[in-house]
């Protein structure tokens, strides 16, 4: 049993590792050159990229979502999912192999998660979500089946003629389409996934246990068979069955949980191989003279990034950051630029928070605390970490909740919006892009071209001074534009 729990946990840690990075940057897996040793040494590199604990235990409430099978069902399957996903059409066959193979102990709920680049995905969703509000979950479900049938073909005729064979009143089904009725009840579906970071179709959680993608039966198997035995020792202890799932979410993170690699296994990667040419992208990005700052304002190179508390990938950059100022000490400062994603529901009261404690000049310390306890970010947590950084605790609440900070966020995020379109984190260096959780080789290789260009220009009689970073900003732009 504990060899097959471990490949479990790899073929999911490898299929979640892949979903997440493709969907929101983390970049490509590359090992590059040894870090220079002076600065540098071995042991004090970066450890390897944080993977997402394929044991973690999400909070996925049930709430009025649409539900099929028994009530008192030990395990609790949640399928995140989109009408116009081929992987998602493709899973369907498993999901009914399971229903199959475990009758009495499954029962299966649906999420909505309507991604941006499927235009017909959203109509669909509406389209299903008004079948279950003419007749209940079991026209949710008949609905489903069809549109996936029909999938790809799901254009507004198509979610008509699947209306009519399920008996809909048309009337009211069109006008629910034409008045993107429940799009509200969807984003809300779509905002608590992604803030799980399911941010991906299909997305499924077993228990609370996420598996990403259409992976095989057996991957869902193992799985399942270890959370029923967990679900029937808490009923042997006196839980009731109908309250396993409510028991199970008591503890559940509302948050990606990542893990540091186990000491000889190494988190699986691509050949090493050079790190790849940085983006010839540039733009001249500027930032406020009270924003979050760490190294000297003197330095040569100025690493700003716009970044977000309650994103994974964020998480990974940041022992990168700390192994790039530990290397250069005196030539690299960073600056920080909240850019909340609106799919993290945690994460512009997360940013509020930190913009709270920066007026009683404990913006970092506060930072590291919600890096470090990303799967448990929320209200109580933010006044719990300000009183421990010893806070005036009134005051941080006031800034808070102070329109002038979320103000001062929001004008980041407008920055963000613009300079870090593809997600985050998104780095300049010196006004050159980096994008993604890149490893520790491919910053490095920008620093030291830019400490090169530095050693040119004051052999050229420039100052670095604090017109400095205006100065190389402006000259990495026109490179960048001459190509």
């Amino acid at each position: 049993m504990k060899h097959t729990s471990w490949i479990l946990a790899l073929i999911i840690g490898v299929v979640l590792g892949v979903v997440g990075d493709r969907m929101m940057g983390g970049g490509p897996r590359v090992a590059g050159p040894t870090p220079r040793a002076p600065e540098l040494p071995a042991q004090a590199r970066p450890p390897q990229r944080p993977q997402e604990d394929p044991k973690a235990v999400y909070r996925i409430p049930v709430d009025d979502s649409p539900v099929k099978g028994p009530a008192d069902a030990l395990v609790t399957i949640v399928e995140s999912s989109d009408f116009e996903c081929p992987f998602c059409k493709r899973v369907g066959p498993t999901m009914k192999q399971i229903e199959q193979a475990y009758p009495g102990k499954v029962r299966f709920v649906f999420k909505h998660n309507p991604l941006p680049f499927h235009p017909k995905a959203m109509p669909a969703a509406i389209a299903t979500e008004e079948a279950r509000a003419q007749g209940g979950s079991a026209k949710f479900w008949e609905m489903h089946d069809r549109l996936f049938d029909s999938a790809p073909a799901l254009d507004r005729s198509a979610l008509e003629q699947a209306a009519k064979a399920a008996g809909l009143d048309m009337t009211a089904f069109r006008k629910a389409l034409d008045e993107n009725r429940h799009e509200a009840r969807i984003k809300r579906d779509q905002a608590l996934v992604n803030g799980v970071g399911a941010n991906g179709t299909p997305s499924f959680f077993v228990n609370g246990r996420k598996i990403a993608g259409a992976v095989p039966f057996e991957v869902f198997k193992g799985v399942i068979d270890e959370e029923l035995a967990k679900a029937e020792a808490l009923v042997k202890s006196g839980v009731p069955a109908k309250d396993v799932y409510a028991r199970t979410m008591e503890r559940a993170a509302s948050a990606p949980v990542m893990i540091d690699p186990p000491p000889g296994q190494p988190a699986p990667q691509a050949a090493p191989q050079p790190p790849p040419a940085p983006p010839a992208s540039a733009q001249k990005v500027d930032f406020r003279p009270d924003d979050p700052q760490k190294g000297q304002k003197g330095a040569p190179v100025t690493v700003v990034v716009f970044s977000d508390f309650q994103c994974p990938f964020c998480t990974r950059v940041e022992p990168t950051l700390a192994a790039l100022q530990k290397a250069y000490p005196s030539d690299v400062r960073v600056v920080w630029k909240n850019y909340p994603l609106a799919m993290h529901p945690q994460a512009m009261p997360a940013a509020l928070a930190a913009e709270a404690a920066r007026e009683q000049g404990k913006f970092w310390e506060m930072h590291d605390l919600l890096f470090q306890n990303q799967a448990q970010l929320g209200p109580a947590q933010y006044d719990a970490w300000a009183k421990q950084l010893g806070l005036d605790l009134k005051k941080f609440q006031a800034a808070s909740a102070s329109p002038a900070t979320r103000a001062r966020v929001e004008e980041d995020a407008r920055l963000g919006a613009r300079f870090a379109a593809q997600g985050t984190p998104t780095l300049y260096v010196n006004c050159r892009q980096v994008v993604g959780a890149q490893p520790y080789e491919v910053f490095q290789k920008v620093v030291d071209e830019e400490l090169a260009r530095v050693a040119e220009m004051k052999k050229a009689g420039v100052k670095v001074d604090a017109s400095f970073y205006e100065r190389i900003c402006d000259e990495n732009v026109k490179r960048a534009q001459k190509g």
